[in-house]
């Protein structure tokens, strides 16, 4: 888990996700810290409309390490469902996927040269090349 130490903190910034004939630009907050004495990370992502401050977006995710498989284990919920994948950690980052019928799901994570969390969301769906519906750069605040 302390590969991923980078991440605890409170992240601020900006998001967009495209949704069918829609794109939504938000101010997001990304809330990160361990739980259980580190052996659990909490991440509690909100996007709020940047005019009115109204919530648009929110999402909890769970990391955990499983040190029988060898592997972390990723948790989210948003709108009322939950999905389970496995994180894959990379130098300064992330990755984790997941199927919904036949799209695949991918995001990925990555610290730039200014340290600041840049992730990106794409989609394939069957054999069409990748759509990407999701950045979002956010800069760690505390």
């Amino acid at each position: 888990m302390k590969k991923l130490a980078f991440l605890a903190g409170t992240w601020t910034g900006d998001a967009t996700t495209v949704r069918p004939n829609q794109r939504i630009k938000v101010k997001q907050t990304e809330e990160v810290s361990y739980k259980l004495g580190g052996l659990v990370l909490l991440i509690e992502g909100t996007g709020r409309n940047p005019d009115s401050g109204e919530v648009m977006f929110r999402a909890l995710a769970t990391v955990a390490y499983d040190d029988a498989a060898g592997v972390y284990h990723f948790r989210a919920y948003n709108e009322g469902s939950y999905l389970d994948a496995e994180l894959k950690v990379l130098d300064k980052g992330f990755e984790w996927g997941y199927k919904a019928g036949t799209a695949q799901i991918a995001f990925v994570m990555k610290l730039n040269d200014m340290g600041e969390w840049v992730e990106t969301g794409d989609v394939i769906v069957g054999t069409t090349p990748a759509q990407r519906f999701f950045d979002m750069t956010v800069r760690k605040q505390k």
